[in-house]
């Protein structure tokens, strides 16, 4: 991952994230995927680049709380920074690890950014258990929302649930009830759901004429 000079006791901690799981997403695979990350974020936002390396670092090593030799009564964000700043590592990791569920004030730059790609890792659909069981209710509720409607035939939520496309009988739905369906769904969705980002909503009337000739 281009992160070097670690100390060998905190080596040995990201090591053991390999064995350790948090909501059943893997604390190295989540560590890893943290730190790249927030190197892009940071390189985005143009920071300097030994900012965007102090950045990866942080994001790798923000849960090393979490894989302790002892039990200790401080929670993971907190012993991590400990444990951290133990080991020598620069002010600024020390307190984006601290600080990343808001336990300790935030001091530099990249605190907020270790704080943000820990979220985006942690909730993104599929990585843990408990999102991936919210994500597929989601999912359920946001077509059984549209099927409530008169003319729905059928509903498909697409994209991840960025997207969903209903499909009205042409008999019962015409071509301007259709904009105003569309409307009201999404204005149902907006009221009713709790939703990251936008969903677009399709409403697709087709009418087919056929017939036979023998």
């Amino acid at each position: 991952m281009g992160i070097h000079g670690l100390h060998k006791e905190l080596v040995r901690m990201v090591g053991r994230m390999r064995f350790r799981s948090s909501y059943g997403q893997n604390l190295l695979m989540h560590s890893r995927e943290t730190a790249n990350l927030c190197a892009t974020m940071a390189a985005e936002l143009g920071m300097p680049q030994n900012m965007v390396k102090l950045a990866k670092r942080a994001g790798l090593l923000h849960d090393i709380g979490k894989v302790p030799d002892e039990e200790s009564e401080l929670s993971h964000a907190l012993l991590g920074a400990k444990l951290a700043e133990k080991y020598g590592e620069n002010a600024s990791v020390v307190n984006g690890i601290g600080a990343h569920h808001d336990e300790m004030e935030m001091q530099y730059v990249i605190s907020p950014i270790v704080q943000a790609c820990d979220a985006i890792s942690g909730a993104r659909p599929g990585a843990r258990r408990e999102i991936m069981q919210q994500y597929l209710q989601r999912i359920k509720d946001l077509e059984n929302l549209a099927m409530a409607y008169d003319g729905v035939e059928k509903a498909y939520a697409i994209q991840a649930g960025r997207e969903l496309r209903v499909i009205v009988e042409a008999d019962k739905v015409t071509d301007q009830e259709s904009d105003k369906l569309s409307f009201e769904i999404a204005q149902k969705i907006q009221t009713e759901m709790t939703f990251p980002g936008q969903i677009k909503v399709t409403v697709i009337r087709e009418k087919r004429a056929v017939n036979v000739a023998r």
